[in-house]
């Protein structure tokens, strides 16, 4: 069951499940009208590529063996120690930190956290002591950083974490109010009866800026952590996330679709990663399209019952992008271009999980043709074919050997796709899988190569994340090769340059030192030299000076 609004209860005007099944794939713009039971008041959600579908998760595999990579533990008290943990369910919103866990004091608010404006962070448990600084004698408040326990029911859960995102929670428990049916000794609260399954936590639609984690606990589970912590004794709590790490080498999965706007920056972005990671990481694009037989667009006689958003006499469909039957980018071109990105990765990135030509076809796809205009020109596209280094001959031949988008023919490569997306268990669009794991948050580059690296085995993590993981440029520094921006690069070349200089001054003065001295040394010699030949003239005329006045003084 996924459930966007806080104990979602059906509608007997609207059975979310079996409208969703009716309408999910060829529906122009999916709206999903959802119930909140405490007030009635309804409210729309529309998903971001209004793409989803339905997911049950069961244990700890999601449909397809999707794994659930989080463990929630509680450490003080130990008797509320588990050795596997607790149950729970993880948001399909926020961002977690992969392959590491946040581990703090938990305060129970007391409260659902719907109202902002009321949230008391003076409140709940357990107690502490008076603030002397306070005026009205209230108790500390929560003390940062903390993870805050909230009670399910009466809004989103969106709204719910998002709150307590911004009184400085650093992580959410949400505290089921209704027990499972299989539950032994659990009794639901008040107003609310037993569920079948515990529901997902999706995004309502406007959880881009959630940034902290949150996870659902199980009523059974959830009333014994309350009464621990109302009777004032402090519990300890865990939020761990992991990624499977089975071997040397990460598989990474990208679903998304050629119009899709929300992943076209990493899909510009992240070839120099994907090259640098070589075989030691694997990529795979999955373009998500729809089962048009399912969703009830191929009629009786085998037609398109879907208008322009089917291909196949109506056995493949994707949504209309722009939401206009009738101009603009169609369905139908939607399924073409995916077709056309299928093989182009099946011949160029298959074999080595890179593929660069596969992301220098999309880069000049988007740079050249995303214009409703030039979306299914064939000169455009041939074009960015070319400067992406792709053969246009092998790729026409692909998309007909495959069984082409005419007629009422079975595509080899798009039953692969509707096969995969309905075992991988997406449920929104665009959606990353590391190791077969949800990557939650922003589809942004370093939020995927953190979650890329953490999925090694011990040991056998590449140099590449060694060295660029924890660099604030990761980018720049796959790019480069090295962790620094180029204006450091640039002032480290210029420190060379200064020390350089300064050693060829030394050495200027040395030689000139020298030089000085040896000139010296040499006048020095030439001035003895001159005095050397003088001094035997002073000596004879020293002797002839005395003669003389010897020979005087006999006259006198």
């Amino acid at each position: 069951m996924l459930v966007f609004d806080d104990n979602q209860k059906t509608d007997p005007e609207y059975n979310v499940e079996a409208e969703q099944h009716k309408s999910e794939y060829f529906q122009p713009a999916t709206s999903l009208e959802l119930l909140a039971d405490d007030d009635s008041e309804r409210f729309d959600m529309v998903t971001s590529n209004n793409e989803s579908h339905a997911q049950d998760v069961e244990d700890n595999i999601a449909p397809g063996g999707t794994v659930i990579s989080s463990k929630l533990q509680i450490h003080v008290p130990k008797t509320l120690t588990k050795p596997d943990g607790y149950e729970h369910r993880e948001a399909l919103f926020g961002i977690p930190p992969y392959g590491g866990s946040i581990a703090q004091n938990m305060y129970y608010a007391n409260a659902d956290l719907c109202d902002a404006q009321t949230t008391d962070t003076r409140g709940g448990y357990p107690i502490r002591a008076k603030d002397g600084d306070a005026k009205d004698g209230k108790m500390l408040p929560w003390q940062s950083p903390y993870i805050l326990m909230v009670d399910r029911g009466g809004c989103t859960f969106v709204q719910k974490v998002r709150n307590a995102q911004r009184v400085g929670a650093a992580g959410v428990i949400i505290a089921d109010n209704s027990c499972l049916c299989s539950a032994d000794q659990c009794t639901s609260d008040p107003g609310h009866e037993c569920e079948e399954r515990e529901p997902i936590m999706a995004d309502d639609g406007s959880g881009s800026d959630i940034s902290i984690p949150s996870f659902l606990m199980f009523k059974q589970d959830a009333d014994e952590v309350k009464a621990e912590v109302m009777a004032n004794h402090a519990v300890r709590i865990e939020m761990i996330w992991s990624l499977p790490s089975p071997d040397d080498r990460v598989e990474y999965d990208l679903w998304t679709t050629p119009t899709d706007v929300i992943s076209q920056g990493f899909q510009l972005d992240f070839k120099e990663a994907a090259v640098a990671l070589g075989n030691r990481a694997y990529f795979t694009p999955q373009m998500y399209i729809y089962d048009g037989i399912r969703s009830g667009c191929q009629g009786i006689d085998g037609e398109n019952d879907c208008y322009n958003l089917c291909t196949n006499s109506g056995r493949y469909c994707a949504t209309d992008p722009d939401n206009d039957l009738d101009r603009g980018i169609s369905g139908a071109d939607v399924v073409k271009e995916s077709l056309r990105r299928m093989c182009i990765w099946n011949y160029y990135g298959k074999d080595d999980g890179v593929g660069e030509q596969w992301w220098d076809y999309v880069a000049e796809f988007m740079y050249r043709c995303n214009e409703e205009d030039m979306f299914m020109n064939d000169k455009c596209v041939a074009d960015a074919m070319a400067h992406a280094g792709v053969d246009k001959a092998k790729m026409d031949q692909c998309m007909d050997d495959s069984g082409g988008i005419t007629d009422d023919n079975q595509n080899t490569l798009m039953e692969v796709q509707l096969r995969e997306k309905d075992k991988s268990g997406v449920v929104i669009l665009p959606a990353m899988y590391v190791n077969r794991v949800s990557i939650r948050g922003t589809l942004e580059f370093q939020v995927v190569f953190d979650a890329i690296c953490a999925g090694y085995a011990s040991g056998t993590t590449p140099s590449v994340c060694e060295m660029c993981a924890h660099c604030p440029d990761q980018k720049g520094c796959i790019t480069q090769g090295f962790c620094g921006s180029k204006k450091l690069e640039e002032s480290v070349s210029q420190m060379h340059m200064v020390y350089a200089m300064i050693g060829l001054s030394a050495l200027f003065f040395i030689v000139m030192y020298v030089q000085h001295r040896r000139y010296q040394s040499q006048m020095q010699a030439q001035v003895k030299g001159i005095i050397a030949e003088y001094m035997p003239l002073d000596e004879d005329q020293t002797t002839h000076d005395t003669a003389v006045s010897d020979e005087d003084g006999e006259f006198t």
